[in-house]
């Protein structure tokens, strides 16, 4: 415990001295340097056999040299994210097209001006931050699903980071959380959550041809409240600069069971991983 608490204690301090650095260099070169820093360091944290065997099963031809540039390109892309999470202010008050350009403007208006909420889903992919925040800022009602960090020295900072500029309504992932969930539900709020990690309390699902328990938060609320799902995806095009697609809500038939709605959003999963694999957070254990 005492060790575990001593190398809490000198990461957070490592992490505050590089936040600290680069507010200091401003987004753009601390976007660059971020990226750069982890690229480096970041295979030391993480298996590298993990992360190879992820992209076998989504890529099971994939050769050595195009598997070596997705990682990187992964941990480059990693570091840019968090370099910028010091900067979600410039994010949150950026003028419009900026940088997020926002494809499907129509569907959040359509859904913001119905006044009925949906189920917002997506993955670990480039700055996933930045998903809820800006639907959040053209004006949906929203709260978002959250895994609160294990270094309980650094998670209050990143609380207040996502409490103040992504999306004020916080969900921490558990039962509780999902308590809580259900009065956002009530109190007539959309919901955002990530459906590509292992949950123990999910059911096993085929993700890539291969079975992978997987959340079924957004098939039950389609069970219960008869919601729309809407599929929302990032790319990061331009170093700083992102590409946000909104999807078209998908109506599922009420006698489709809870499995066969879970299975098809790990399909729409997949192709959004296919798009651009590099910008897809690779070290989680998602076969397990």
């Amino acid at each position: 415990m005492i060790i575990k608490n001593l190398n809490y204690f000198f990461q957070s301090f490592f992490i505050y001295f590089l936040f600290l650095i680069f507010k200091i260099l401003g987004l753009k070169l601390s976007s660059n340097l971020g990226g750069k820093i982890i690229s480096v360091i970041g295979p030391f944290f993480r298996s590298k056999s993990r992360i190879n065997s992820n992209l076998k099963i989504a890529f099971p031809d994939i050769k050595d040299q195009e598997m070596d540039k997705i990682i990187n390109d992964m941990w480059n892309n990693y570091g840019k994210l968090f370099a910028e999470y010091i900067f979600m202010k410039d994010f949150r008050m950026s003028e419009k097209n900026k940088l997020v350009e926002i494809e499907g403007e129509e569907v959040i208006k359509k859904i913001k001006n119905s006044g009925k909420p949906v189920i917002f889903v997506s993955g670990h992919f480039s700055n996933f931050e930045l998903m809820a925040m800006h639907i959040e800022k053209c004006g949906i009602k929203l709260a978002t699903i959250y895994r609160p960090l294990n270094n309980y020295f650094i998670n209050p900072f990143m609380e207040k980071i996502r409490k103040k500029y992504i999306c004020k309504n916080q969900i921490k992932k558990g039962k509780s959380g999902t308590r809580e969930m259900l009065n956002h539900i009530k109190e007539n709020r959309s919901v955002a959550l990530m459906i590509d990690q292992r949950v123990t309390e999910g059911i096993r699902c085929n993700f890539f041809d291969e079975p992978a328990l997987t959340t079924t938060i957004p098939a039950q609320i389609v069970k219960k409240y008869d919601f729309e799902i809407v599929p929302v995806h990032i790319e990061r095009y331009d170093e700083y600069r992102f590409n946000l697609n909104i999807e078209k809500p998908l109506k599922f038939n009420e006698n489709a069971s809870i499995e066969e709605i879970t299975n098809d959003l790990n399909k729409i999963l997949e192709k959004m991983i296919l798009k651009n694999p590099s910008q897809w957070i690779l070290t989680h254990n998602r076969w397990k």
